[in-house]
């Protein structure tokens, strides 16, 4: 156990010098850390950098209508297919109702959406019921399919939120959904939060629509568009019938940018489109030359330009009422994909970064006492020995910073007291190590066999400890979520330098130490 190579010995120390070389920059202060902002650092918590805390609810009252929206694209394309005329095909009264104009295909037209109704693995829920009237064919949703559709909307929302935040350049949001139609946002060193509540409280569902000729003032004013068109508001003011089905949508954005119009330098957003929506766009341009199309978002009709010439390339521009801001913000939301659901903000509160300093000089402080009292107790304790133990304790925080550094992670105030806890882990490894040294040589071993047989005896239960404290700090990163996965991953990275300084690095002190002076006793 005493035993060290050269090779060893170079590799112990490079992990140690790695480690604290990796901790410096979260140890500096922060206009000198600065200077360096390609090494890794500590990221705060909301509790200690302050930040922004939002409660959003989802209202999922629109769900069924899109998801009806998207069924009847289906069902067209497959009744095209199978050479099935329909007639009269309505999305009202949350569900899909349509004539076979042959009521011998009639049943085969259910057949073809029952199909698609059909869960897609082996117990899972069926998300519509089909029935028929005469020639009619009827489908509404099904509840166990309902509650299966928000629960995907929101994880989808949860995943879109995390993009859209990344993209201002924040680090380490915390993201997590609340209930069945709730998810908190926290995100760190953001102290104004009305950036972050207009970007994400945006759906960003974006359509380009064929508008409705022939529709007269007197019907947009009485909300009667005609059949299968829609009557939506336009940005600063009046109304536009537009068709229900459209052209392209946000979801066949492949990428958005804030630019600026050539002709008269208006913040405009640029957008292409994937190859499936480039095709869309073209072929509805050729055929519909010196008709306007709508660009709508979020259900608001932002212009209506008349195509001049077919748009072949794949590209669209957005014009509307736009800073640069707001540009660059609609194009964040469109290439973080459209929220599946609105949200709206439930809860807000702002925490300064003053009561996040005054935390974290507390817990310094408290850091500081505690490491102190417990190195000033093991060297009383154990003399020389303790000083071993104290050089590998201080090399312990250090390394914990520095990996932490390493890994982005975010300390938090109960990561602090998961650091606390992890250097009276490694004070008590010391102590086992030391303690059974002591025995071994009470039992009358010479000054080497008993350092050699109590390091290797104490090594086993130190282990044991840590290895069931590190599977708990696991369950509770894996399980828990905010402070508590703060907790565990300063838990778990503590336990592992703690094991690591305790009964690799101070043995190696130790092996030096005993290789140099060769003692005759040990006094201990």
């Amino acid at each position: 156990m005493l035993n060290f190579a050269r090779w060893q010995i170079f590799g112990i120390t490079l992990i140690c010098l790695i480690g604290v070389l990796l901790a410096v920059p979260s140890l500096l202060p922060s206009n000198l850390a600065s200077q360096v902002p390609w090494a890794p650092k500590v990221n705060l918590g909301l509790d200690l950098a302050g930040g922004s805390h939002l409660l959003l609810e989802a209202d999922t009252s629109s769900l069924t209508q899109q998801r009806l929206e998207a069924l009847e694209d289906s069902v067209r394309g497959d009744m095209r297919r199978n050479e099935i005329e329909i007639a009269e095909l309505s999305t009202a009264n949350n569900q899909l109702a349509f004539l076979v104009r042959n009521p011998a295909q009639t049943n085969q037209a259910a057949d073809l959406i029952r199909r698609q109704a059909q869960p897609t693995l082996m117990g899972g829920t069926t998300d519509w019921t089909v029935s028929t009237e005469g020639n009619r064919v009827i489908v509404r949703p099904t509840e166990a399919g309902q509650a299966a559709a928000v629960d995907n909307a929101m994880e989808v929302a949860r995943e879109v939120i995390d993009r859209r935040i990344n993209a201002l350049g924040t680090l380490e949001p915390t993201i997590i959904r609340q209930g069945r139609t709730r998810i908190v946002v926290q995100v760190p060193g953001l102290q104004d939060p009305e950036q972050l509540k207009s970007l994400i409280g945006r759906t960003a569902r974006l359509e380009f629509k064929m508008v409705t000729q022939g529709v007269t003032q007197e019907q947009l004013d009485a909300g009667r568009p005609p059949v299968g068109s829609q009557i939506l508001p336009m940005e600063g003011g009046g109304n536009i019938a537009v068709e229900r089905r459209a052209i392209v949508t946000g979801d066949q954005v492949a990428d958005a940018q804030q630019a600026f119009d050539q002709q008269d330098g208006q913040p405009v957003v640029t957008i292409r489109f994937d190859s499936a929506g480039g095709q869309r766009f073209a072929r509805a341009t050729q055929q519909n030359v010196g008709r306007p199309f709508a660009i709508i978002l979020d259900n608001v009709v932002l212009s209506a330009p008349v195509i001049q010439e077919p748009i072949l390339g794949g590209t669209a521009q957005v014009r509307g009422s736009f800073t640069v801001e707001s540009a660059n913000q609609l194009a964040i939301s469109l290439r973080s994909g459209r929220l599946p659901v609105e949200l709206s903000v439930v809860e807000e509160r702002t925490v300064g970064p003053d009561l996040g300093a005054d935390s974290i000089r507390q817990g310094m402080i408290a850091t500081a006492i505690g490491a102190a009292l417990v190195m000033l107790f093991i060297f009383a304790t154990y003399g020389k020995f303790g000083l071993f133990a104290n050089a590998a304790l201080i090399l312990n925080v250090l390394l914990i910073l520095g990996w932490m550094a390493l890994f982005n992670a975010t300390l938090t105030l109960p990561g602090i007291a998961g650091f606390v806890l992890t250097i009276g882990a490694a004070v008590d490894a010391n102590i086992i190590i030391n303690e059974r040294i002591r025995e071994e040589l009470r039992r009358g071993r010479t000054v080497l066999d008993a350092i050699d047989t109590g390091w290797k005896e104490a090594s086993t239960a130190i282990l044991d400890a840590n290895i069931t404290n590190a599977i708990a700090g696991a369950l509770m990163f894996y399980f828990g979520s905010g402070p508590i996965r703060g907790f565990a991953v300063v838990l778990v990275i503590g336990i592992v330098t703690s094991a690591f300084t305790a009964i690799t690095v101070a043995r190696m002190m130790v092996a030096l130490w005993v290789r140099r002076a060769r003692p005759k006793q040990l006094v201990l």
